[in-house]
């Protein structure tokens, strides 16, 4: 494999905050009527717990505010919790669901809701444990906007980036992240972090960032941006490919509203050859994260002839 050409956002990290404030209070209110009815009947739990999952179904539709400087955000608890992330491929956008367990007198309370949605992506390990959880945000482009995607850990588990590029230690440290800490030798880490590091081996996750390439637990997975590679990184390898096919559904769903944008610009005088079928035809034969190099080299195509007609104000997006 070549060496990939990112397009790299000068913003930096992009993070909706009133959107990721939304899925805070969500899962907040979710943890909330979990704890406050593990002393009540089942029947009385799924009721409260069925309540819950329909307002957070409103707090976390997507709130198109604009976006802020990158920050991170701490969402505490007032007890031991595991937060199920799941990830279901199926259908014509996959799903996220969320289910939250609680330790009550010494055991785990279960709850059998699940709270789902169709265009939330959340990366992290398929069960996170904890009372405090870190969240941050970044744009997932494929050129275009496809989604905000969001990478959740615990505080419980420091990471620590070895040898990381200038651009990703710069994000690293301006995101001021309780437990993501940088360093240029493995040495320098906190004793007990998960080390990251960058074009080396012999750590837990190992990121070959020229080739787009993330090696942990024996499992390799691939990626053709940032974006991706935080995924990636904090990911289990199961909850990372199926997201990684959900945001593909997604592009190709945009991709159809921007190639009939482009066909009614035509007749305004814009001439836009974009190949969106090709496009299209390379998201829709991904199976694995390994097929991305293809559709990445499509979508650098698209992303070339939009800022090529960014002057004569025939751009799509």
């Amino acid at each position: 494999m070549g060496k990939i050409k990112k397009r790299q956002d000068k913003r930096g990290i992009q993070i909706s905050f009133a959107w990721l404030f939304a899925i805070i209070v969500g899962i907040f209110i979710l943890i909330l009527a979990i704890y406050s009815v593990t002393r009540i009947t089942d029947t009385g739990r799924d009721v409260v717990g069925a309540k819950g999952a329909a307002e957070i179904g409103v707090l976390l539709n997507p709130l198109e505010t604009g976006f802020e400087e990158a920050r991170s955000t701490l969402m505490s608890v007032p007890t031991d919790t595991r937060i199920h992330n799941r990830c279901d491929e199926t259908g014509e956008f996959g799903r996220q669901t969320i289910r939250v367990s609680q330790k009550s007198f010494g055991k785990w309370a279960e709850t059998n809701i699940d709270v789902g949605f169709l265009n939330k992506y959340i990366f992290s390990d398929a069960d996170v444990e904890g009372r405090s959880f870190y969240l941050f945000s970044k744009q997932f482009e494929f050129p275009f906007k496809v989604s905000d995607v969001i990478f959740m850990t615990s505080s419980l588990e420091d990471y620590c980036f070895v040898s990381a590029p200038e651009e990703i230690a710069d994000e690293i440290t301006n995101l001021n992240q309780g437990n993501l800490y940088v360093s240029d030798e493995i040495n320098e880490c906190l004793s007990g972090s998960i080390l990251i590091c960058f074009d080396q081996g012999g750590c837990d996750i190992n990121v070959r960032y020229s080739i787009g390439e993330v090696t942990k637990e024996g499992t390799t997975l691939f990626f053709v941006n940032d974006a991706l590679m935080y995924g990636a990184i904090f990911s289990d390898s199961e909850t990372y490919e199926c997201q990684v096919k959900r945001l593909m559904k997604r592009a190709d769903n945009l991709a159809l509203l921007y190639d009939e944008k482009a066909s009614s610009l035509k007749g305004e005088g814009c001439s836009l050859e974009m190949s969106f079928s090709s496009y299209r035809n390379a998201l829709n034969n991904i199976q694995t994260s390994e097929n991305l190099f293809t559709a990445f080299g499509e979508a650098d195509k698209i992303g070339d002839e939009n800022e090529g007609a960014g002057g004569s104000g025939c751009e799509l997006w």
